[in-house]
C-alpha cells in the first residue's frame, strides 16, 4: 500500500478504536493509515474527523501493545486488497494480506474496498436464471442473475455441502469463479472448508498436494469471530471487490457466498458503539440500512457480467422482525431453506421445497411450463405434508 509524507501520532487507544493526530493535514474519512504494533503492519481506517487536527479510527487488527505518542502513517489511499486470477485458492484477510502460510499473492493489481454500486446505464435490465444444476433448486426457487438469496438452515444440515456443489456446477457450467467471504463465525468452520475444498477439487493441488491458485474455482477471505469489529465489519466489502473484478474485468458470472450476513450488521453495530453514535432499534446502528444497502447495491449483474450472492442469514432467538435479518429481507431475491427433517432421511441438499422461495418463479421469466410443473409439484408435495399427520395418527 502507497504511504504519504504526512505522519501523526497515536493520542488515544479505547480498545478497537484508536485517535490519531496530525499536525499538518487531515487524512481523508475511509482513509487507511498504516502503524506498527510488535513488529507487524497494523492498518487503522478513518472513521471521523473529531477537530483539533484528530482523526478517530477504527483498527483492522488487535491494538494491543499499541502505545500514546507511537508514529502512523496515511497511505493517502483507501483499503485496497489483491484483485486477479491469483487470488484463486488463497485466504486473504480484510487487508488483502495471505493467511494461508503460503507467500505473497503473485499480483500486483489491487482495488479500494469501498466502491459505487455500477450505474443505472451498466446495469442488465434482463431477469435470466442462472442455472446451479442442483433440481430441487432450478424448478422450485430459481435464482436470478445478479440476485440475492438467504441461505436459512442451522448446524448440520448440509451448508457447506450446498456451497461446494454451488461452486463446482458454476465453474463446470458457466466456467464463472467463486468468492466466499467468512463473516464474524468460527475459525474452525473455516479451516474445515478450506480442507473440504481441497478434498472436493474446488482448490487445485500440485503434485505434492500443495493448494495452487491455476485451476483454482475460489477465492477465500476471512474475517472470524476472534477478530476486532473494524475487521468483520469490512471483510464482506474486501470479499465483494474481489469478485466485482472477476465481474467487470474478466465478464464472469461469479458466485459470492458470505456466511454470516448477520455477523456483517452486528459488526456494524459494534463499531458504531465505539464510535459513540445513539444508538436505534434493538441497540442497532442508527445507518443499519445505509450499511446494508452499500453492500448489497454492489451485487448485481453489469452488461459485462454477474455477481450473485448467496448470504447465510443467522435469524437471533428465530425473531424474524429483528431489525438486522429484517433489514437484509429486502434485498433477497429468493431464500433456499435448509430443513434438518430432510437432511435426517438422508436427502441432501435438504432444501425445503415448500419453504423455499423465489422472485423469479413466475411465468414471464421461467416459461409457462417450468411455472407450472413448479406449482403441480408443490401441490403435490403440501397434499403429502398435510396426508402425514394422518397417517401418523392411523
Amino acid at each position: 500500500m502507497a504511504t504519504t509524507n504526512n505522519v501523526g501520532r497515536i493520542s488515544q487507544v479505547i480498545g478497537a478504536v484508536v485517535d490519531v493526530t496530525f499536525p499538518d493535514a487531515l487524512p481523508a474519512i475511509l482513509s487507511a493509515l498504516e502503524t506498527s504494533n510488535n513488529g507487524q503492519r497494523l492498518v487503522l481506517e478513518v472513521a471521523q474527523h473529531l477537530g483539533e487536527n484528530t482523526v478517530r479510527t477504527i483498527a483492522m487488527d488487535s491494538t494491543d501493545g499499541l502505545t500514546r505518542g507511537q508514529e502512523v502513517t496515511d497511505t493517502g489511499a483507501q483499503i485496497s486488497v489483491p484483485v486477479g486470477p491469483a487470488t484463486l485458492g488463497r485466504i486473504l484477510n480484510v487487508v488483502g494480506e495471505p493467511i494461508d502460510e503460503r507467500g505473497p499473492v503473485a499480483t500486483t493489481q489491487t482495488a479500494p474496498i469501498h466502491a459505487k454500486a455500477p450505474e443505472f446505464v451498466d446495469q442488465s435490465t434482463d431477469a435470466s436464471i442462472l442455472v446451479t444444476g442442483i433440481k430441487v433448486i432450478d424448478l422450485l426457487a430459481p435464482y436470478a442473475k445478479g440476485g440475492k438469496i438467504g441461505l436459512f438452515g442451522g448446524a448440520g444440515v448440509g451448508k457447506t455441502v450446498l456451497i461446494q456443489e454451488l461452486i463446482n456446477n458454476i465453474a463446470k457450467g458457466h466456467g464463472g469463479t467463486s468468492v466466499f467471504a467468512g463473516v464474524g463465525e468460527r475459525t474452525r468452520e473455516g479451516n474445515d472448508l478450506y480442507h473440504e475444498f481441497l478434498d472436493a477439487g474446488v482448490i487445485a493441488k500440485d503434485a505434492d498436494g500443495n493448494a495452487i491458485s491455476e485451476g483454482s474455482k475460489v477465492a477465500l477471505v476471512y474475517g472470524q469471530m476472534n477478530e476486532p469489529p473494524g475487521a468483520r465489519a469490512r471483510v464482506a466489502l474486501s470479499g465483494l471487490t474481489i469478485a466485482e473484478y472477476f465481474r467487470d474485468v474478466e465478464n464472469q458470472d461469479v458466485l459470492f457466498f458470505v456466511d454470516n450476513i448477520f455477523r456483517f450488521t452486528q459488526a456494524g453495530a459494534e463499531v458504531s458503539a465505539l464510535l459513540g453514535r445513539i444508538p436505534s432499534a434493538v441497540g442497532y446502528q442508527p445507518t443499519l440500512s445505509t450499511d446494508m444497502g452499500a453492500l448489497q447495491e454492489r451485487i448485481t449483474s453489469t452488461n459485462k457480467g454477474s455477481i450473485t450472492s448467496v448470504q447465510a442469514v443467522y435469524v437471533p432467538a428465530d425473531d424474524l422482525t429483528d431489525p438486522a435479518p429484517a433489514t437484509s429481507f429486502a434485498h433477497l431475491d429468493a431464500t433456499t431453506v435448509l430443513n434438518r427433517a430432510i437432511s435426517e432421511l438422508g436427502i441432501y441438499p435438504a432444501v425445503d421445497p415448500l419453504d423455499s422461495t423465489s422472485r423469479v418463479l413466475e411465468p414471464r421469466v421461467v416459461g409457462q411450463e417450468h411455472y407450472e410443473t413448479a406449482r403441480a409439484v408443490q401441490a403435490i408435495l403440501q397434499k403429502y405434508k398435510s396426508l402425514q399427520d394422518i397417517i401418523a395418527i392411523l
